[in-house]
Parts: C-alpha cells; structure tokens; sequence
C-alpha cells in the first residue's frame, strides 16, 4: 500500500497529538509532533534567561538556534517517542503550563519557524509520516494527501488541559488554563508568520463531545477513504 502524509492541525489541546499518536501507530508510520518541537525551543529559551513574564529577547533565541538540537527517541514503555533537547530527555518539562505561557511567542518568532519547518520537513520528505501542528497542512507540507483541521470549545479544550496537569501533580487552576488556552488561540491565530488557519482541502474535525474511541474510528475512517481513492 502506498504511504501519504498526514497533517493534522487545529488550536491548542485540541487532541491533535493524541489521535496523531494512535494513528501512527496503526498505520506504522512515523509521528512528529511539532509542537514539542517549539517546546523545546522555548524552555531552551526559559533556561539560558532570553524569556520570562516581564521580556524576550528574540535576537539572542535566534543567535543560539545553531546550538539547539531536538530529536525524538521511542520509548517502549511509553509507547510514543519522547523529546530530546541537545540529548536531554524534556518530554516532562516541555509539558508545563509556564511553558505553555511561552509557547506562542516563541512560535511567532519567523527565524524560530523557519528553522524548525525545515527539519519537519526532511522528517517527512518519504511520506509515511503524520505530523500535527499549527500549520503542516498549509506551510509544512501543503501538498499532504489527508488533511484535518481539529477544534472544540475553549472550554473543553482547558478542561482537558487542566485534567492533565492535575494527573501529573501540577497545582494549577482551571481558570489560569483557560486564560491560557485563550491566550495561545489569539496568538496563534493573529502571528504575522504562519498563524492558524484550516486548509482549503482540509477536513474539520470537531470533538468537544466525542470520545477518543470514536474520534479515532472517524479519522480511521477518513484514512481509508484517502486509501480508496
């Protein structure tokens, strides 16, 4: 069977990397998550002082980007391949809401961008690759075969963010997470590089009221169709 590309894009705890995982893993295709990647970038960014609540200074961030290495290693265990930085397994620091608070800025960064869609690119340059993000399928790889574009509420979306956060021991509020969450839409939708935007020929997906069982089944759905075609 011939290999595609799948791009998944959509706001912020829209579960993109969650069914983007699934689906890698069921097709036996590899899974990029570009968002970790730009993580990443920005608790690099956190540690070495260029960042904080009160100023970035995007020139020194774009002077070390030369200094910045991110791959991802599969975890057996896991069953999903966690985030390196310069060899330095980040999967769990990346995850936090102060890195979150960052995030968007630093994604809005052209230089920043420019250097990360270039290596997601070589990532998937032999297809049998889903990737999700905020702009695979209009900017990294606008000629994908499946595109879906994901949304639910705000609401829902900090809900789940909250629930997360709380598993994992964090002591955060919901109402900071929404704030958060409505913080990052507008960024991401109004950045001058790249904002959000769903692709002319992509699918929208909305699960605010779906579980991850039937949301799975729809886009598996919507890969076999691609399959037909």
């Amino acid at each position: 069977m011939k290999k595609i590309t799948i791009a998944i894009d959509g706001f912020s705890s829209t579960g993109k990397s969650t069914v983007a995982k699934q689906l890698a893993k069921y097709l036996g295709y590899i899974y990029v998550d570009t968002g970790a990647m730009y993580r990443a970038v920005t608790l690099y960014a956190m540690q070495h002082g260029f960042i904080d609540a009160n100023h970035f200074e995007t020139s020194k961030l774009v002077n070390a980007l030369e200094d910045i290495t991110i791959s991802f290693k599969f975890n057996d265990t896991l069953g999903f391949a966690e985030v390196y930085l310069n060899g330095v397994n980040i999967e769990k620091e990346i995850r936090t809401l102060e890195v979150s608070s960052f995030v968007s800025q630093v994604a809005a960064v052209s230089k920043v961008r420019t250097q990360l869609v270039k290596q997601q690119q070589q990532m998937g340059k032999d297809k049998g690759v889903v990737m999700d993000g905020r702009d695979i399928g209009t900017v990294v790889f606008p000629d994908a075969e499946l595109k879906l574009y994901m949304i639910a509420s705000a609401e829902k979306r900090a809900k789940r963010r909250f629930d997360e956060l709380i598993e994992r021991g964090d002591e955060v509020s919901y109402a900071d997470v929404l704030k958060n969450v409505e913080e990052r839409d507008y960024i991401d939708s109004n950045r001058e590089d790249s904002p959000l935007r769903k692709a002319e020929d992509a699918i929208e997906l909305d699960n605010s009221n779906l579980d991850l069982k039937t949301q799975f089944e729809r886009v598996v759905s919507l890969v076999n169709d691609k399959f037909k075609q």
